[in-house]
């Protein structure tokens, strides 16, 4: 900033370094966004892990019930099997092998659980540039405030 061809363009970098701080909003933002849908897609991932491999355990039919909607229940009898659709996600349900759904489910957990270490490692790198921005603008802020009183100082 010391440079004298950036006497006159404190308000252009101030303005490149807010775009720069208002990108990283927009990309935490969307990491958070990210997160949240991660934090909730692993539980429920090995809430259907347990329902596949307590059914692989069933011999015998048994009662259970099913949320058709808020507050409302339906009863059925479940009888032994060796199948299972799991939903996929976009409308689409697929029937697969109690083991082949596990592996599935096992393999999406972990990609869900990796996925969320690398959102979480990217939502700390970008806290370390909003500091950084943030610093900058300040100094370069600083900057010119010490520049306009010594050259106000100056003409006196």
């Amino acid at each position: 900033m010391a440079r004298p061809e950036n006497n006159s363009h404190v308000d252009e970098v101030l303005k490149k370094l807010d775009g720069q701080h208002a990108k990283y909003k927009f990309m935490e933002y969307n990491l958070i966004a990210k997160k949240t849908r991660l934090q909730s897609q692993v539980p429920e991932l090995k809430r259907s892990m347990t329902v596949i491999e307590k059914l692989g355990k069933q011999t015998e039919e048994f009662d259970t019930q099913f949320l058709l909607s808020e507050q409302v229940l339906a009863r059925a009898k479940v009888p032994p099997t060796q199948n299972v659709c799991l939903w996929l996600g976009a409308n689409v349900m697929l029937e697969y092998t109690l083991e082949d759904a596990k592996k599935l489910l096992t393999q999406n957990i972990a990609a869900a659980e990796t996925n969320l270490e690398f959102v979480n490692q990217d939502l700390d790198f970008l806290r370390d540039q909003f500091t950084t921005t943030e610093v900058n603008m300040a100094r370069v802020f600083n900057w010119d405030v010490k520049r306009r009183q010594a050259a106000k100082a100056a003409s006196k």
